[in-house]
């Protein structure tokens, strides 16, 4: 098989599918969308051989019987259109197979689990366990597979694989890893058989090659077949090791293979563990593992996991691996291969790993991408340029990562737009946000480059007024202006060394704020010295990023709040020394971070030494001290030489009534209607995108539109 380039879309689990197991439109256009971005193979994600049993998702993709064949074949017609080759994978989810435990089927396994208690159930919001758990599922129950059951999931992988090669899919991903059936038998932790099929790695690998076997047998010698295994189980001392995993690639080599994916896996029970294998928060988590393989075998390998493009040339210049595997990096911008090849890498939309995509896994979701709202709904929100002007101007109000998007959308669908900043930069909260969490300031970069480069026209230092909109003369208004952020009614709030919100990202976004001059001299004697060293007036945030000790705070400090903004300040200022204490009405922390997101950052946290209290009452701030009681009556106080409040923030209406009151049509979105963070600001862009395009169904050139806004 022959692919154009050496970019994959490595198989995911997206939820995509019909309820059925049937390839429709939604993940036909999904990967559709993914070819025409450039990869040059699309690996189709956890096809199971034996739907609805060993079923992992509720909207997975089937291959268990004739009926999905047209399904599939329309997936295939459909990448193939873009000149990229499709794989699909071969999937049973084993102990994983969470759709057998909801409907009382029998979960196979190789022998019964050794109990584990998760520890990281806790990090979880109650809503969250809510949509995980049915209490209304029957108690699951364990089958260790006798010989018969293996037989037979033999016979399910190779007559699975007659159906992906009828339905003219190029090449066949057999998944042998990431805790599914297959790797539960190559696992020494989780396969305590004592058949032919436990004990020795030689036993605990026939599973794999049998079905290798099998699924030869049924293609031929010349269709292309490879699995995905597992270089190690991390944070699981019993489990699978990159010995093992060497072990295993030279028999599937043996077994008649054509690559191998070399990917990870987890001891499950740790939060943390949830970000550090498949899907690692660790850049290039799996490269030296790969590496280490690639040396021992005579057919390609494929790898994935954090690995920027310019790093995975690199590695494969120097053989090191054979194929660059990417998952998040696509969700966010599917047009990377294809940017790459044009050698534009400053216009890849940037994933900032909030794994907003794989959390929607876990409370049984469709995917989708915090930074790119088209992610699954490719055929809703897709933002078709257009090469001729509409005289319609529409003036956005508010330069923070939502303006910016309706911004740069209505530009490209040949919209007029005039974008007002009261400040003197473009950016909003999202500025802040890049300080306390880096990635994200790749995608403030980027939105700025996509202003920059766009027709709009920009104001800075603009305050928004009905007077100024008729001056400028707009036809409609988009209101992005954000939260508003007042101080909570806490008893002693209005002392010097408590900080507001919109005070601390002053103090670190070098913005001007007399309240906060009268609160600390720290802000002017570091401004003087600023000044002095580098002829500037303002504090540039690089100070911040460059030095993880100085900052203009004493040691202890007191966060009261415990959602996303606080847990990531508390992480900033634990890193630069700080002892940090979080404290928060609400029963878990967390909020607004997705689910492996937190878990990773609870963790984290933890190791920094913050210290996090849920479930108090009763706040006060005293002299440089914050009481408060905790959930069983019992009052307490911590010393805190500042306190920084990190809640307040709600929707702010105010301007969108004034300017409707004067007579404007107004249009709201992002934070200023309720606090939705980066997601909810870039999604409610595009959603408002195709409302206002598809309100003109006759464009100016006389050419129907159809619903989506598209010609």
């Amino acid at each position: 098989m022959s692919v154009k380039n050496r970019m994959v879309v490595t198989a995911m689990g997206v939820n995509l599918a019909e309820d059925d197991g049937v390839c429709g439109d939604r993940i036909i256009a999904f990967h559709e969308r993914h070819a025409k971005g450039g990869a040059g193979l699309i690996v189709l994600g956890v096809a199971g051989v034996a739907w609805p049993h060993g079923g992992n998702q509720p909207n997975q993709v089937a291959i268990s019987d004739d009926r999905f064949i047209p399904g599939l074949k329309a997936m295939a017609d459909a990448v193939h259109r873009h000149g990229a080759k499709l794989a699909t994978q071969l999937h049973h989810g084993g102990l994983v197979a969470t759709e057998d435990m909801r409907s009382g089927r029998p979960v196979w396994v190789p022998s019964y689990p050794e109990a584990k208690k998760p520890s990281y159930l806790n990090d979880f919001l109650d809503h969250e366990l809510m949509a995980m758990h049915d209490p209304k599922a029957p108690k699951p129950s364990l089958k260790p597979m006798s010989h018969e059951d293996i037989d037979l999931l033999v016979r399910q992988f190779a007559a699975a694989a007659i159906r992906a090669k009828t339905a003219g899919i190029d090449a066949l991903e057999i998944h042998g890893g990431h805790g599914y059936i297959i790797s539960e038998f190559l696992s020494p932790a989780m396969n305590k058989r004592e058949d032919e099929y436990g004990g020795s790695h030689e036993n605990r690998a026939r599973l794999l090659l049998r079905i290798i076997g099998a699924v030869r047998q049924a293609v031929g010698h010349d269709f292309p077949v490879w699995c995905k295994l597992d270089s190690g189980e991390f944070g699981n001392e019993k489990g699978i090791r990159l010995a093992d995993a060497k072990a295993t690639a030279l028999l599937a080599q043996a077994a008649g293979v054509d690559a191998v994916t070399v990917s990870a896996y987890h001891d499950t029970s740790q939060g943390i563990m949830h970000s550090e294998s498949n899907i690692p928060h660790t850049p290039e988590r799996l490269v030296s593992n790969a590496i280490a393989i690639k040396q021992l075998l005579d057919i390609p390998v494929i790898t994935s996991g954090r690995i920027e493009p310019h790093s995975a040339d690199r590695h494969i210049g120097q053989q090191h691996f054979d194929f660059f595997g990417m998952g998040r990096k696509l969700l966010a911008d599917p047009d990377l291969p294809n940017k790459v090849v044009a050698g534009t890498p400053e216009q890849i939309r940037p994933c900032v790993y909030c794994y907003c995509c794989v959390s929607q896994i876990y409370i049984r979701q469709s995917v989708k991408c915090a930074v790119n709202p088209e992610t699954a709904f490719e055929r809703e929100r897709s933002l078709i340029a257009s090469s001729h002007a509409n005289n319609k101007h529409y003036v956005v109000i508010g330069g923070g990562p939502g303006g910016m998007e309706i911004s740069r959308r209505l530009d490209s669908l040949g919209y007029r737009v005039t974008l007002l900043e009261k400040s003197n930069r473009l950016g909003g909260t999202l500025q802040f946000a890049s300080i306390a969490y880096p990635p994200n300031e790749k995608l403030l970069n980027w939105l700025k480059l996509q202003i920059k480069q766009s027709n709009v026209t920009v104001k800075l230092n603009c305050e928004a007024s009905p007077e100024l909109l008729s001056t400028l003369q707009a036809d409609e208004v988009i209101v992005a202006t954000g939260a508003k952020r007042d101080m909570p009614e806490i008893e002693g709030n209005d002392q010097d060394f408590v900080f507001s919100g919109d005070e601390m990202r002053a103090l670190v976004l070098a913005e001007s704020n007399p309240t906060l001059r009268t609160k600390t001299s720290a802000f002017t004697r570091f401004m003087t010295y600023m000044g002095a060293k580098t002829g500037v007036t303002g504090w540039p945030t690089a100070v911040y990023q460059a030095s993880k000790i100085w900052l203009p705070l004493p040691k202890k400090i007191v966060i009261i709040g415990s959602e996303l903004v606080g847990l990531e300040l508390a992480e900033f200022l634990a890193e630069r020394g700080r002892e940090v204490t979080v404290i928060d009405k609400q029963k878990k922390p967390g909020k607004g971070l997705y689910i492996v997101r937190r878990l990773r950052l609870l963790t984290e946290l933890k190791a920094l030494g913050v210290n996090i209290i849920n479930q108090v009452s009763d706040i006060r701030i005293a002299d440089h001290q914050v009481l408060y009681t905790d959930n069983h009556g019992q009052q307490y106080s911590i010393d805190a030489k500042q306190v920084i409040v990190a809640q307040g923030a709600s929707g702010d209406q105010l301007l969108v009534e004034s300017l409707a009151k004067a007579g404007h049509k107004v249009h709201s979105i992002g934070d200023c209607n309720g606090v939705g963070y980066i997601e909810g600001a870039i999604e409610a862009a595009a959603e408002l995108a195709v409302q206002l395009h598809n309100n003109f169904p006759i464009d100016e050139l006389g050419i129907e539109k159809n619903q989506s806004g598209t010609h």
